[in-house]
């Protein structure tokens, strides 16, 4: 087979879907069907084994590791502490970045001194004050969340942990851009992601009803933006976000670290707590499975068929999309976020979003790029 995209990049689940939330806009939660013969699912010790050699040997000089869930806090610290080890056993020189992803519920003394020490990469899951955070962001007995989140918050940044902010803009936050941004400030957060909420609605006739609106989502890039832009200082930004920094990207004419800008799918690889591997984090479905890391190579199925149609499935643009003047933008978003019906015929549901953002900051990226290119490539 020829193997001409590299391992670079791979999102394991150890603990598959299960989570000790129960967030009302969660997708991942249903994915618990997928495996009705277990009722607790935990990636088992020769797995994790040989998940981390085949990364190791089949990946690239860098290699970044993303461990989510579900929460995948849950299989406990010491999972990760046999991962390091293997990673080491295996590395052969080669250099390897792990991140996490967690509500922070479980977030301890224990675990915050293992993250920082092994030079984890944290994204913490809060959506802003408690008012805002506990509206969507409820446990199994419908209590708020945030208390706990904050304590994890303010655990890890005082131990030195790496840790990002990950926020949902969904149709109740969508309103509260200002307090949402100061906030997460005040707590200690520089770098910060903002994920737009949306789901089909179960008829399939719309969305759910905590999806964010488009032109609503639009008007919180732009409100967005100009905070972000007021906090810059001698002309570099003091906060990070990453749509706006991989917009950036584009803009310098590099490709962007986000697989939504990119203009097909496929980069990397997800691995199940079961060894069963995917296309992508958004298409754990039986259509999508492309093998097992027990029977299979990961760089083979990276470069697989199955693998290269679903990738390919992106470039699969509606006609408006083709004449967009944004199209280089976008490449009409995450596959995910198409809903074809008659209606939308294939179009991202976040396409106003693009035209409203775009329209109002291209003139500044343009300036900003073109500041950069003198400090840079001169």
């Amino acid at each position: 087979m020829n193997n001409s995209k590299p391992l670079s990049n791979i999102l394991i689940k150890p603990a598959g879907p299960d989570c000790n939330l129960a967030c009302d806009y969660c997708f991942y939660l249903d994915k618990t069907k997928l495996f009705p013969e277990e009722p607790k699912h935990r990636m088992s010790g020769d797995i994790l084994r040989e998940l981390m050699r085949q990364i190791m040997e089949q990946g690239t000089r860098q290699i970044s590791v993303a461990w989510q869930g579900g929460e995948p806090t849950l299989i406990g610290v010491d999972f990760y502490q046999k991962a390091v080890e293997f990673q080491s056993r295996f590395a052969a020189g080669k250099m390897i970045g792990n991140s996490l992803q967690t509500n922070g519920l479980l977030i301890d003394d224990r675990w915050a001194s293992f993250l920082r020490k092994n030079n984890f990469l944290v994204g913490l899951s809060i959506d802003g004050p408690q008012y805002i955070h506990d509206h969507y962001r409820k446990d199994r007995g419908n209590k708020g969340s945030w208390e706990r989140v904050v304590a994890a918050a303010t655990r890890m940044l005082e131990k030195g942990v790496a840790v990002n902010a990950l926020t949902t803009v969904n149709a109740y936050s969508v309103h509260y851009l200002d307090e949402i941004y100061d906030y997460l400030k005040a707590v200690g957060f520089r770098y910060l992601q903002f994920i737009p909420i949306v789901e089909t609605s179960e008829d399939g006739r719309g969305v759910e009803s905590f999806s964010v609106g488009p032109k609503e989502y639009g008007e919180f890039l732009i409100r967005l933006f100009d905070c972000w832009l007021a906090d810059f200082q001698k002309g570099e930004p003091t906060t990070s976000i990453r749509h706006f920094e991989s917009l950036f990207f584009r803009y310098v004419d590099m490709q962007p670290p986000d697989c939504t800008l990119m203009e097909c799918c496929g980069s990397y690889v997800i691995v199940e707590y079961n060894g069963d591997v995917y296309g992508c984090d958004f298409f754990v479905e039986p259509a999508w499975k492309l093998g097992n890391i027990m029977e299979d190579r990961l760089i083979d199925l990276l470069n697989s068929p199955a693998q290269q149609s679903f990738g390919n499935h992106k470039a699969e643009l509606p006609n408006k999309c083709t004449k967009c003047s944004w199209l280089s933008f976008c490449f009409g978003g995450c596959p995910k976020d198409r809903f074809r019906d008659s209606r939308t015929e294939g179009l991202n549901y976040f396409c106003e979003s693009v035209i409203l953002f775009q329209e109002y900051a291209d003139s500044r990226f343009r300036r900003l790029a073109e500041e950069w290119r003198q400090k840079n490539l001169n």
